[in-house]
């Protein structure tokens, strides 16, 4: 049954509720090299009108950098140091007495949802390694695509009934010619031969409508499938800081074999004025897509300011102007 037509549009109301997710206190930044240290969060401000001293002090401190969180660490990355050769991906959930976290909560069809991106916002994954119970180690195949520093960010909810969902994340260094690219706004992409288009506008400290298309040869796409309980999963990065907010539609789950589209609404909350990485994962016909957009916060007036992007310019201009992103899905645990 075509749940579009028995909820007619999807709003899936999806809640990139960007300032909920920002108020978690007592971030740090992990590693020494996290994206948003204080020149490359400037730079990200530069054109929106950068914050002054009381307007820092006062924001609230974003979720998603920090390595520690709610009496849980995440360990080292185990990982293949270049792209040279394949290997794998490991790491532990580690509680403050140093022992290995076992037991998890479901949340979205999934004990842990890890996501790895580069630093500029290209090479995006979202993936979940395999839990080995004995030892508390997550793990799956890995091979890196291209060097550069990666954010790795583990999001779960530990089976402590009184536990709170976490983020936490670290970097990892892979050696290799760095070819970092600049994400320029873009607001469709073309993901083979999908034609994704997101409308509306983000504002820093007010809730914004979304709404993403998805069409195919000219034609809108009805036949959505569920993907981790809900028709649309949605990640949202701050650009210069990667702060981190991983979200999905609202609204009941689906049921087995219902669909939706062309159509799905957000509401979006972005807590500050800067440019946002959003990438949407879509399923239709069984397979899992990725969509990348980059939206800059929009003023009043509905005009967009540009600020200077944060990072060296890239040795290579990301073509046509296209955010970065890795777009093919797959069942294997390497990624998709």
């Amino acid at each position: 049954m075509n749940a579009a037509g028995r909820l007619g549009l999807f709003t899936a109301g999806a809640a990139l509720a960007f300032a909920a997710a920002f108020g978690v206190a007592a971030a740090v930044v992990p590693d020494d090299v996290v994206a948003g240290s204080p020149d490359e969060g400037a730079d990200a401000m530069e054109g929106h009108g950068a914050m002054d001293a009381s307007a820092e002090s006062s924001a609230a401190v974003p979720t998603g950098l920090s390595l520690s969180d709610g009496g849980y660490l995440l360990s080292p990355i185990a990982a293949p140091a270049s792209t040279a050769a394949a290997g794998e991906l490991s790491f532990q959930i580690l509680t403050d007495a140093g022992e290995p976290l076992t037991e998890y909560a479901v949340a979205h069809e999934k004990e842990l949802h890890l996501i790895v991106v580069r630093s500029d916002g290209a090479n995006f994954r979202h993936v979940h390694p395999t839990l080995d119970e004995r030892t508390g180690t997550w793990s799956l195949p890995w091979q890196w695509d291209a060097a550069g520093t990666y954010r790795v960010y583990a999001d779960f909810t530990p089976a402590d009934p009184d536990a709170a969902a976490l983020t936490l994340t670290r970097t990892v260094e892979v050696a290799g010619d760095h070819r970092p690219v600049v994400a320029e706004p873009v607001r469709t992409a073309e993901v083979d031969g999908y034609t994704v288009s997101i409308a509306g506008d983000l504002r820093a400290g007010a809730t914004s409508d979304l709404t993403i298309s998805v069409a195919r040869d000219g034609q809108p796409v009805t036949t959505l499938e569920p993907y981790l309980g809900a028709f649309g999963h949605l990640v949202a990065l701050r650009g210069g800081d990667l702060a981190y907010l991983h979200v999905h539609a609202e609204g009941a789950e689906p049921a087995p074999g219902d669909t939706a589209g062309p159509e799905i609404a957000f509401m979006a909350e972005a807590p500050t004025p800067g440019r946002y990485l959003l990438y949407l994962d879509f399923q239709v016909d069984g397979q899992v897509r990725t969509a990348a957009f980059v939206l800059d916060t929009a003023d009043a007036d509905g005009s967009t300011a540009e600020p200077t992007p944060a990072g060296p310019a890239p040795a290579e201009p990301a073509p046509g102007g296209e955010a970065p992103v890795e777009e093919s899905h797959d069942d294997e645990p390497h990624g998709h």
